[in-house]
């Protein structure tokens, strides 16, 4: 059985669908078939895979809406191993009430057929990201190492806690990645031992995805990161093993 995982900050530009798009790549470097659901009305993950979200007749927000997922859901311009349940600028209207248990009740009628199950959430704390926290298993938090970055990853924790309590009991946290790490800077390296402490050593993950031009390269050309060979080697790296940890993880 598929497992289904939310990528979550509510601070936008920390890199989410970076992280949720590299784990997709190396999950299809590895033979893996993922679908990755985009819940942020702005559709980054819809585009750089492939599809135009303001084109699109029938998205997650119709799926929100109790149309069925295997109308909505696309393959991507990646290859067979990655799909999308694309995203349009509809979804705005969802994120205002509505039944967090839907998208799980969505889901649960495709995860069957995938390895794993990738939601890219929107940079916010309203009713999306906790209609794709009551839909996931775990939860991942997506951080860079700066002072604005840090701030607010308290209030995402609380809000893991609350729909674990009120919607999921089912989900877990399962820990903090964190991205655009530079090669050299004392400021980062402070922000990295604020972050231990914050949410303890063993919840950081490694490796750290270092900042590098050619992931801007690879979003604005819509490729996988994977794709680049040699270029890309390091953070490749990085994010074949953070799926490998994101497998094991999910597999307890």
């Amino acid at each position: 059985m598929g497992r289904v995982v939310a990528v979550l900050n509510q601070k936008g530009g920390v890199g989410k669908t970076t992280i949720t798009l590299g784990l997709a790549s190396a999950a299809a470097s590895a033979g893996q078939r993922v679908l990755v659901v985009d819940l942020d009305p702005q559709g980054s993950s819809t585009w750089v895979l492939g599809h135009d979200p303001t084109s699109l007749e029938t998205t997650l927000a119709e799926v929100m809406g109790r149309t069925p997922t295997t109308r909505a859901m696309l393959p991507s311009a990646w290859g067979g191993e990655v799909w999308v349940v694309p995203s349009s600028p509809r979804l705005l209207s969802r994120d205002h009430g509505g039944n967090p248990a839907r998208l799980r009740a969505a889901l649960d009628e495709v995860v069957d057929q995938f390895h794993m199950v990738l939601i890219d959430c929107p940079p916010s704390l309203g009713s999306l990201t906790t209609s794709g926290l009551a839909a996931a298993d775990h939860a991942v938090i997506v951080v860079e190492p700066s002072a604005l970055s840090l701030r607010g990853i308290g209030a995402v924790a609380d809000l893991v806690d609350e729909v674990w309590d009120a919607h999921n009991p089912d989900l877990e946290l399962a820990g903090v990645v964190v991205n655009k790490v530079p090669g050299v800077s004392s400021e980062a390296d402070r922000r990295y031992d604020e972050l231990t402490r914050t949410v303890g050593k063993r919840a950081v993950w490694q490796p750290v995805v270092p900042h590098r031009v050619i992931v801007n390269q690879a979003i604005g050309e819509r490729r996988p990161i994977h794709a680049y060979g040699s270029r890309s080697a390091d953070v490749s790296e990085a994010f074949d093993r953070l799926w490998a940890k994101l497998r094991r993880v999910t597999k307890d």
